[in-house]
């Protein structure tokens, strides 16, 4: 199918001079656009129909709310927790706390979905902890339509984000190599800036618990914080289950919350569907749109046409495997880390991304919907290969 015929339009920018374009970038707090002399910013825009775009953020919503009754399902019932992968140094801190509101158990999430060429929008996971992007959907995105006159529903990503963090005002953020990581570093600084509070912005491995306390390099005490660290590492990382103590006892508040670890793993998906095909919970407009929007998702490997396994915990692509129609390994992730050593894997039905033509070549594009303080809010847009991982490209979505 022709860029003519899909749901998407490319616009292709590249005949502009970049580098201005670059430090334009730069200075609005996008400063990974080019990395390594790699240009991990893909200068063109993907144009996506607006009856699609309406479609996705209604379905966005949908999604988010049968999720968030499966998990409230689902809490308090260890034996689920197990068959998610949650590693059981965290159901104590899962059980001693009461559930957060109705659509709220994440303040701070992105839906990937996969949107084929002809409009067919199939969800394929929901990273509902520790999302990335925020600085290339909130910032870049918007700038990159406007200049060329592209509508971009992306602009209340920071009022949704500012409305989340005046509730749970965290005191400090943190990621993992703070001041080198440029990624991870650039994010907790845009939504530092974004909530309009007074954060300190901290590395995670400066940070220790003392009887219970966390405390940064400095011995500052940390009560309230937001960290770019998945939760399921405490059951991995020496001095993890120290700090889940320190959250047991109530010296310390994450943000997003404990009960993020539950929307967060891919194993909730498989539940979903298992209770879609068992008849359980769902009322009939729920299960119309789980049959519309959820891809067959199982804890085996029971298909007999193409599939994809992945770790109940994978990131950026790390653990996925593509199986073809014969049930043969196609292709595998070999960048990013492979979870699947640690926690369990969900077999899932493939789904078609949209081909998209550009300067660069031919790539597939993954569609990302972040879902802040409750509400869908912003694009995200990665293009790849048939595994959207490490080495994709960040692309602008506007709406047409």
């Amino acid at each position: 199918m022709s860029d003519q015929q899909s749901v998407f339009e490319i616009l292709d920018l590249s005949d502009l001079e970049r580098g201005p374009r670059v430090q334009a970038l730069h200075e609005l707090g996008f400063t990974w656009a080019d990395l390594e002399e790699e240009e991990y910013w893909m200068d063109a825009i993907a144009v996506m129909r607006s009856d699609i775009y309406k479609e996705l953020e209604e379905a966005s919503a949908k999604l988010w709310a049968i999720l968030d009754k499966a998990v409230r399902y689902i809490h308090l019932k260890r034996d689920l927790y197990e068959l998610l992968g949650i590693p059981p140094v965290l159901w104590e801190m899962l059980d001693g706390f009461p559930i957060p509101e109705e659509g709220l158990i994440s303040r701070y999430a992105r839906f990937d979905f996969a949107i084929a060429n002809d409009g067919t929008i199939k969800l394929l996971e929901l990273n509902a902890d520790t999302p990335t992007g925020y600085v290339e959907a909130s910032i870049a995105t918007p700038w990159i339509c406007e200049q060329a006159g592209v509508t971009s529903p992306n602009h209340a990503m920071k009022q949704q984000l500012a409305a989340a963090w005046q509730i749970e005002r965290p005191d400090t953020a943190a990621c993992v190599a703070y001041g080198s990581h440029l990624e991870d570093s650039g994010t907790i600084e845009a939504l530092a800036r974004h909530s309009g509070l007074t954060i300190q912005c901290v590395d995670c491995l400066d940070l220790w618990v003392d009887e219970g306390i966390l405390k940064d390099g400095e011995d500052r005490v940390i009560k309230r914080m937001f960290a770019l660290y998945p939760k399921e590492w405490m059951a991995v990382d020496e001095g993890g289950d120290a700090l889940a103590y320190a959250v047991e006892q109530g010296n310390l508040q994450l943000f997003n919350g404990p009960h993020s670890i539950l929307l967060q793993s891919k194993g909730l998906i498989a539940a979903v569907w298992g209770m879609y095909e068992l008849g359980l919970l769902f009322d009939n407009e729920e299960r119309e749109a789980i049959s519309r929007y959820i891809l067959p998702t199982y804890n085996k490997p029971v298909f007999s046409g193409s599939f994809v396994s992945k770790s109940v915990f994978g990131r950026e692509g790390g653990s996925v495997r593509l199986f073809d129609d014969s049930g043969t390994l196609e292709i595998e992730d070999e960048e990013g880390y492979d979870s699947s050593q640690l926690f369990p894997s969900v077999y899932q039905k493939r789904a078609e991304l949209a081909r998209i033509h550009t300067a660069k070549g031919e790539f597939h594009l993954l569609t990302g919907m972040f879902v802040i303080n409750g509400k869908p809010c912003g694009l995200l847009g990665r293009a790849g290969g048939l595994i959207t991982g490490n080495a994709s490209h960040f692309i602008a979505l506007g709406v047409r």
